[in-house]
């Protein structure tokens, strides 16, 4: 593809440009299979997480809720170093002052919250802890209503994983999704576990872990697709991926490591997986 002249920076001969939609970013080879393998990596992960099920090993619910607060750490600092800065960056790129940027960035965030919020109160779906939410659904059996409350956990991320490689930054898009897979190994494990401990077989607690790690490849893709429909996308796609997470994050993960009285360990558990993820961004990035 030849470069534009208003082309701001280059990635695998994609330009990223301010208003020129004819040079599109995330349609190339590349950002495509990047962000498949990323997410297949965390799918991978999520089902590497299953085995101490497989093996009947059990845990205690104070090692739950501190892998939930790691997991809750990664996730935070993958959506700060990994898809707000970027956003930022690439919103000046192309042509946003500071305050348009942050305006611009700030609205992204906000509009990924809702759109998960909206998709909280209207899918059917089921806690570990605090039970039932959403419009009711007496037609599904239980289990499926745990998957759809994975799923929520992990669509944002694949979605997060795509968007990256669908941006500039190859080498961070890495470390975003070598992170998010580390973070999913615990989560994997504390799925089946939880599922097991709730009355479910073995098999059926790995079966439903396993599935719902397959939403993060197809978000995967899903994301560099919108992002390549015009690179004007990336920075709003970005700041949306880093919203739906932080709203997962402040929703979902840190209530359910705190229901049952381990809060100061699974504060530990975030800021270990926080500083992890810190490192991974800065030695990779």
């Amino acid at each position: 593809m030849a470069l534009c002249d208003r082309a701001v920076h280059c990635l695998d001969s994609c330009c990223v440009v301010a208003g020129c939609d004819t040079c599109r970013l995330g349609t190339q080879g590349p950002s495509d299979v990047g962000a498949l393998v990323g997410g297949s990596m965390a799918a991978l992960a999520t089902a590497l997480g299953t085995f101490p099920v497989v093996l009947a090993f059990r845990f205690s619910q104070r090692v739950y809720d501190s892998l939930l607060g790691f997991g809750a750490g990664v996730m935070l600092a993958a959506s700060s170093f990994s898809l707000i800065l970027p956003a930022l960056s690439v919103a000046q790129e192309q042509g946003a002052g500071p305050w348009g940027a942050g305006a611009l960035v700030g609205t992204g965030i906000l509009i990924g919250a809702f759109l998960l919020l909206l998709i909280d109160r209207l899918v059917p779906h089921e806690h570990f802890v605090k039970g039932r939410e959403g419009v009711q659904g007496k037609k599904l059996k239980r289990v499926w209503l745990f998957v759809l409350a994975i799923s929520l956990h992990n669509l944002p991320e694949g979605l997060a994983i795509g968007v990256a490689f669908a941006g500039p930054d190859a080498v961070g898009a890495k470390a975003l999704a070598l992170g998010i897979s580390i973070q999913d190994i615990p989560e994997g494990m504390v799925v089946a576990l939880a599922l097991s401990a709730v009355g479910y077989s073995r098999s059926v607690a790995v079966a439903v872990a396993v599935l719902s790690g397959l939403v993060e490849p197809l978000a995967a893709v899903l994301g560099v697709a919108v992002i390549g429909l015009s690179s004007n996308f990336l920075p709003w796609g970005l700041a949306g991926a880093a919203g739906a997470m932080l709203f997962v994050i402040s929703h979902e993960i840190i209530p359910e490591s705190h229901r049952q009285g381990h809060e100061a360990y699974a504060t530990v558990g975030l800021m270990l997986g926080f500083v992890l993820m810190m490192i991974l961004d800065t030695a990779l990035g």
